[in-house]
């Protein structure tokens, strides 16, 4: 029996333009991603002799112990998940080497029993179809024409969406940027490649190897309507630079 509810949205599937009652859920966030600091606030609340300062400082330690671990060679699991090493692309002949050009190193997570079972107390409320306004629905990492939200540093990425465009052009303190753990953002400084209301292109920045938020900051509102305020779109999957 569920005890805990994701409450989702239905947006029209981008990538089956063809057909017109096709739909995709979108998780409607309750709050912000969790970070380290808001876990240990947590513990804390929970009565733990450790001061605040402590326990983040602990949280810290272990992010670095994993990534050295997995930069290592090996798997790393915990009460959640199981991340494992994996490095993708095809090897051609039998004394083929690794090429960065045509092989990509990187992590598959898997999740533990632990977490099924936490997971098979979910049950899912559908909201409706959203309203159309401002989204992003699809990010593609050009360089691997793939999109599970593994994108590459200094390549393309296509961000599909709807009122994305950035506008106007050469606004201060708008455009695209990568949110880091921290809160830092990091913006595109590329020129972008595309920049329509349903498309951009744009070139990631070279990011160091972590978790970031996608974020597009514009007054577009339609092709002859700005807004007065700046709006900010947060795409609700988070994105992963692993080299």
């Amino acid at each position: 029996m569920a005890t805990h509810f994701w409450k989702v949205w239905l947006r029209p599937n981008s990538l089956t333009q063809d057909v017109g009652n096709d739909y995709i859920a979108e998780v409607s966030t309750t709050g912000n991603t969790l970070r380290n600091e808001q876990i240990a606030q947590r513990i804390v609340q929970g009565r733990s002799e450790l001061r605040l300062e402590t326990i983040v400082s602990i949280l810290a330690q272990r992010d670095e112990i994993v990534r050295e671990a997995l930069q290592q060679g090996s798997s790393v699991q915990d009460g959640n998940t199981r991340i494992s090493p994996r490095v993708s692309g095809n090897w051609i002949g039998s004394e083929a080497r690794y090429n960065p050009a045509a092989h990509k190193i990187t992590c598959d997570m898997t999740l533990t029993a632990e977490m099924r079972t936490a997971l098979g107390a979910v049950g899912v409320e559908v909201l409706g179809v959203k309203e159309s306004g401002a989204y992003i629905g699809l990010v593609t990492d050009i360089a691997t024409d793939k999109t599970d939200g593994i994108v590459t540093p200094n390549e393309d990425i296509i961000i599909e969406g709807d009122k994305i465009k950035i506008a106007p052009d050469g606004e201060p303190g708008l455009g695209v940027f990568f949110v880091d753990a921290g809160g830092a953002e990091m913006p595109v400084t590329h020129r972008l490649a595309e920049n329509n209301p349903k498309k951009l292109i744009v070139r990631v920045p070279m990011l160091a190897p972590g978790m970031y938020t996608l974020m597009v900051k514009t007054r577009f509102s339609n092709s002859s309507t700005l807004l007065k305020e700046i709006r900010t779109i947060v795409y609700s999957q988070p994105l992963t630079v692993t080299t």
